[in-house]
Protein backbone atom coordinates (compact mmCIF):
# COMPACT_ATOMS: atom_id res chain seq x y z
CA UNK A 1 0.00 0.00 0.00
CA UNK A 2 2.87 2.38 0.78
CA UNK A 3 4.21 2.01 -2.74
CA UNK A 4 0.83 2.95 -4.21
CA UNK A 5 0.60 6.00 -1.93
CA UNK A 6 4.07 7.15 -2.95
CA UNK A 7 3.31 6.72 -6.66
CA UNK A 8 0.01 8.60 -6.38
CA UNK A 9 1.63 11.47 -4.46
CA UNK A 10 4.42 11.72 -7.03
CA UNK A 11 1.98 11.82 -9.92
CA UNK A 12 -0.91 13.90 -8.56
CA UNK A 13 -1.23 16.85 -6.18
CA UNK A 14 -2.56 14.65 -3.35
CA UNK A 15 -1.85 14.52 0.34
CA UNK A 16 -0.55 11.20 1.69
CA UNK A 17 -3.90 10.84 3.49
CA UNK A 18 -5.86 11.22 0.24
CA UNK A 19 -3.55 8.80 -1.57
CA UNK A 20 -3.93 6.37 1.31
CA UNK A 21 -7.70 6.52 1.08
CA UNK A 22 -7.59 5.82 -2.65
CA UNK A 23 -5.17 2.95 -2.10
CA UNK A 24 -7.28 1.47 0.69
CA UNK A 25 -10.42 1.62 -1.45
CA UNK A 26 -8.58 0.08 -4.40
CA UNK A 27 -7.25 -2.77 -2.26
CA UNK A 28 -10.59 -3.36 -0.51
CA UNK A 29 -9.22 -2.37 2.90
CA UNK A 30 -11.70 0.43 3.61
CA UNK A 31 -14.43 2.04 1.54
CA UNK A 32 -15.96 4.32 4.12
CA UNK A 33 -14.66 7.22 6.17
CA UNK A 34 -15.25 5.77 9.63
CA UNK A 35 -13.54 2.44 8.89
CA UNK A 36 -10.55 4.17 7.31
CA UNK A 37 -10.19 6.52 10.29
CA UNK A 38 -10.43 3.66 12.78
CA UNK A 39 -8.01 1.36 10.92
CA UNK A 40 -5.33 4.02 10.64
CA UNK A 41 -5.87 5.77 13.98
CA UNK A 42 -7.02 9.07 12.50
CA UNK A 43 -9.64 11.60 13.52
CA UNK A 44 -12.80 10.98 11.53
CA UNK A 45 -13.08 14.72 10.82
CA UNK A 46 -9.76 14.64 8.93
CA UNK A 47 -10.94 11.78 6.79
CA UNK A 48 -14.27 13.50 6.11
CA UNK A 49 -12.39 16.56 4.87
CA UNK A 50 -10.34 14.44 2.47
CA UNK A 51 -13.48 12.72 1.19
CA UNK A 52 -14.89 16.14 0.35
CA UNK A 53 -11.72 17.17 -1.48
CA UNK A 54 -11.45 13.89 -3.35
CA UNK A 55 -15.06 13.97 -4.44
CA UNK A 56 -15.50 17.68 -5.19
CA UNK A 57 -12.14 18.95 -6.39
CA UNK A 58 -10.29 15.89 -7.67
CA UNK A 59 -13.26 13.82 -8.85
CA UNK A 60 -11.46 10.66 -7.75
CA UNK A 61 -14.19 9.25 -5.50
CA UNK A 62 -17.97 9.36 -5.47
CA UNK A 63 -19.96 9.33 -2.25
CA UNK A 64 -22.48 6.49 -2.43
CA UNK A 65 -24.18 6.77 0.94
CA UNK A 66 -24.11 8.81 4.11
CA UNK A 67 -24.78 7.64 7.66
CA UNK A 68 -26.86 10.42 9.19
CA UNK A 69 -26.08 9.64 12.83
CA UNK A 70 -22.45 8.62 12.44
CA UNK A 71 -21.55 11.01 9.59
CA UNK A 72 -19.91 8.00 7.96
CA UNK A 73 -19.45 8.45 4.21
CA UNK A 74 -19.41 5.39 1.98
CA UNK A 75 -17.52 6.00 -1.23
CA UNK A 76 -16.24 4.33 -4.36
CA UNK A 77 -13.47 5.13 -6.79
CA UNK A 78 -14.41 6.96 -9.96
CA UNK A 79 -13.42 5.52 -13.34
CA UNK A 80 -10.62 8.12 -13.45
CA UNK A 81 -9.20 6.85 -10.12
CA UNK A 82 -9.58 3.23 -11.20
CA UNK A 83 -7.64 3.98 -14.38
CA UNK A 84 -4.86 5.74 -12.45
CA UNK A 85 -4.54 2.84 -10.04
CA UNK A 86 -4.74 0.22 -12.80
CA UNK A 87 -1.86 1.76 -14.71
CA UNK A 88 0.33 1.68 -11.64
CA UNK A 89 -0.12 5.39 -10.93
Amino acid sequence: MIEIVERLCARLPLTPLAAGMLSAAHLGIARDSRSFARLFGLAHALVLREVTLLSDESALIEVEDRGERSQRLFYRLTPRAEALLAEGA
